[in-house]
């Protein structure tokens, strides 16, 4: 239990997030009961559930058997959180202004999570699902980086990481990954790598930015904010390619991501809710015009390859005004200097889901949506980190048996 809490407790750390002894105490107490479900009970006592309290002396000495006398932070966190990010700022400015810095030039880039089968808890599809005995629920998941300018006119194409290298939809699509409008990788859990960062930012980042400052007339400068997240460490920049050098890699402070991050903000909540409208519409149209009932649809017809071309829809969907008006707390001066033009919609995003729903005869209601979008960003379950944790040991086994073999000196 002990060595998946480590693996989540540096998960938190790593994006920023604020740890208390009670939040610790509360995951290893959720992480020991998965762990017991998972244990054949003719061999546990009937008990032993109850036998780990998480204690404040378990808590003492955890941090002493892990030597991480720093894995939480006190109640006064979110104050020197907000002053921490108070300071970020002035320190940004002063980059901003020392480096001449304008809008066009400085690119936010952050990435989340995606159930692209999941549906509104209301409808009738996911009431199907925990109907239907042994029947695992539609949580296929997906991982994209988003990434745009402070300005909103320059949206990069997504990083975009699943499970199969080559699903079956896209023989049947012919499909051509190197066509999509998204960076498409692949591992067993669907997540961002380092190596995959860096693969796009020389294959996509730096290239889109440079033709697109070109195209502007504007110095061939620019610089990316990044949460520091495994798949971003802070020597980026010494990956990136020679002709992209002009790339300049800023992070954010531990714990000002959640206050700060421009990408934070609206911009990724924004794009899932546009998703399930696009498909919310989808499912209509197919439901109107094809002899296919929704449950065939979904059944026998939704596939990654659909899904891709909803995830486009809902990346361009995601206005000017959205993407620069989620700068003004880090870069109030750059919203202050925009002029939009876009016209507010007559209906929101919600309303137009609920609406397309109650077409189909779903029970949809908005405060469904705020629900999904909060599903979509789940951290990692028991068995995720059992995955995590094994695959790290697995690869120390093998460094230290080739160093053995004098084939590699750690």
């Amino acid at each position: 239990m002990e060595k998946l809490l480590m693996v989540w407790v540096t998960e938190k750390q790593l994006q920023g997030d604020t740890l208390t002894q009670t939040i610790i105490c509360e995951k290893a107490r959720a992480i020991y009961g998965d762990l017991l479900k998972q244990t054949p009970q003719t061999s546990i006592d009937e008990a032993s559930e109850e036998s780990f309290k998480a204690s404040p002396g378990w808590f003492e000495n955890f941090k002493k058997r892990t030597g991480n006398h720093s894995v939480f932070r006190h109640g006064e966190a979110a104050s020197s959180d907000m002053k921490a990010a108070e300071d970020y700022i002035k320190t940004f400015s002063d980059l901003i202004k020392v480096q001449g810095y304008i809008s066009q030039q400085v690119f936010n880039c952050d990435e989340t999570g995606l159930f692209w089968k999941k549906m509104p808890n209301r409808t009738y599809i996911t009431a199907e699902e925990k109907m239907m005995p042994g029947h695992k629920p539609m949580k296929d998941r997906l991982t994209l980086a988003l990434c745009a300018n402070a300005s909103g006119d320059c949206k990069i194409k997504p990083l975009l990481v699943y499970h199969s290298e080559n699903p079956r939809a896209f023989k049947s699509h012919k499909i051509l990954k190197e066509k999509l409008q998204v960076m498409w990788r692949s591992n067993p859990k669907a997540w961002v790598t380092r190596k995959f960062f860096v693969e796009w930012v020389n294959l996509v980042f730096g290239p889109s930015v440079k033709k697109y400052l070109q195209e502007k007339n504007l110095p061939v400068q620019a610089l990316l904010i990044l949460e520091n997240a495994p798949a971003d460490p802070p020597n980026l920049e010494d990956d990136i390619l020679e002709e992209f050098k002009f790339l300049k890699v800023l992070y954010f402070l531990p714990n000002t991501t959640p206050i700060l991050q421009p990408m934070d903000q609206q911009v990724i909540s924004n794009f899932k809710k546009l998703y399930t409208k696009h498909l919310f519409r989808l499912c209509f149209e197919v439901t109107a015009t094809t002899n296919l009932t929704l449950q065939e649809f979904w059944k026998d017809h939704f596939n990654i390859a659909i899904c891709l071309k909803i995830i486009d829809q809902a990346w361009l969907g995601v206005t000017t005004r959205t993407l620069t008006s989620e700068w003004k707390k880090l870069w109030p001066e750059a919203v202050a200097e925009r002029i939009y033009k876009e016209l507010e919609p007559g209906m929101s995003v919600e309303e137009e889901i609920v609406s397309l729903g109650k077409s189909m005869g779903l029970e949809v209601e908005e405060r469904d949506m705020n629900e999904l979008v909060e599903e979509h960003t789940q951290e990692l379950t028991t068995e995720e980190m059992s995955y995590s944790h094994n695959s790290i040991r697995r690869l120390r086994k093998k460094l230290v048996s080739r160093s053995q073999r004098g084939r590699l000196f750690l």
